[in-house]
């Protein structure tokens, strides 16, 4: 076993702080992967902080990590050591079930393993993520990363980039569709991104009239201010899919009006309470709501492939392991273009 520096939530209160603890021994399938970035989710501040129930503590939150292999196991044959790779979401899931035999792991009928938050498959060992300096992870688990991108900022791919690449792709999203990106924050810029590089006409749809010009200098042709009615007024059933990246409360029926027929709304964002919507907005025009969490390892690795070979990365503010407080506050205001990504070298010093 091999100790590795690391932050750490103790409860859901106390600012996150210090912690050192033992990753596994590597085994025949396991990679071992020196952390160098890990992005910052959301999703790390809801669990660290209990928002949506059930955490485990001390909690070393991170999922969106790439790194170097510094070991592998005997029985490994994707990676070797040297190797530039990463971590997404989960570290583990049944394998055997008919979503994971379908390479759909993030909706594993036992429950995926998620990478932080959660127990091992042994059910005892707690999983702790990437706000620390290395993580041990079955090869089945592990990402290849192009070496030539910008790693600090591929690291935000494995989670938001994947969330926002795969109900893009589910919902058919092509050249000379028209799509809407509600919320332009770390998931909605990757979607600006994904859908402009597909060819589509890009609208992003925002309260903040300050947005516009980032909007556009991410891939946006088209800006919508949704306080403005006359203007959300004519663009009634415009569209052909809009993905909805807003983590606050909201109301659905606002955003399905200005679907076209079979027009679809994809839900990535998480609200705290049930969202509002109105059945006559749903059938006219025979619109649909869909919801996608992640992806897939297969797909997950597609969307990383697709970004080396188009040059897509996210826009990130890189920052120091010791100022990750500082930054769950700005989070929290939306003070962050568009991901904050912790640099691990600040814990190795």
């Amino acid at each position: 076993m091999t100790t590795a520096k690391a932050y750490a939530a103790y409860n859901a209160t106390s600012p996150l702080a210090p912690y050192d603890f033992t990753r596994r021994d590597v085994g025949t399938h396991d990679v071992q992967i020196e952390i160098l970035y890990c992005g910052v989710c959301h999703s790390d501040l809801h669990q660290a902080k209990d928002e949506w129930g059930g955490s485990i503590y001390p909690m070393v939150p991170g999922h969106e990590i790439v790194g170097k292999v510094t070991s592998v196991g005997n029985g490994v044959t994707k990676f070797k050591v040297g190797d530039t790779a990463g971590v997404g979401v989960m570290v583990d899931s049944c394998r055997t079930c008919k979503n994971c035999e379908k390479s759909l792991e993030q909706y594993c009928v036992e429950g995926m393993t998620g990478t932080y938050n959660t127990l091992e498959r042994d059910g005892k060992t707690i999983a702790q993520g990437g706000y620390s300096t290395q993580i041990v992870v079955d090869e089945r688990y592990v990402l290849n990363i192009a070496p030539h991108l910008d790693l600090k900022a591929v690291a935000p791919l494995l989670c938001a980039g994947i969330t926002t690449y795969s109900p893009l792709i589910y919902a058919g999203v092509t050249k000379g569709m028209k799509v809407g990106i509600v919320g332009l924050g770390g998931l909605g810029h990757m979607g600006v991104k994904f859908a402009a590089s597909f060819g589509a006409e890009v609208t992003v749809l925002s309260t903040s009239p300050a947005k516009e010009a980032d909007a556009k200098r991410l891939g946006a042709t088209k800006f919508l201010l949704t306080t403005d009615a006359e203007a959300m007024k004519a663009y009634d059933s415009y569209f052909d899919v809009i993905l909805d990246a807003i983590s606050a409360n909201h109301d659905y029926t606002k955003y399905l009006d200005l679907l076209d027929i079979n027009g679809k709304l994809l839900v990535v964002g998480l609200p705290t309470e049930a969202p509002k919507v109105l059945p006559f907005s749903l059938i006219k025009n025979r619109r649909s709501i869909i919801g996608s969490m992640i992806g897939g390892m297969q797909e997950t690795q597609e969307m990383l492939d697709y970004c080396a070979a188009n040059n897509i990365v996210s826009d990130v503010e890189p920052i120091a392991m010791q100022n990750i407080n500082e930054a769950y506050e700005r989070m929290l205001k939306g003070d962050v273009k568009y991901r904050f990504v912790i640099d691990l070298a600040s814990l190795k010093a």
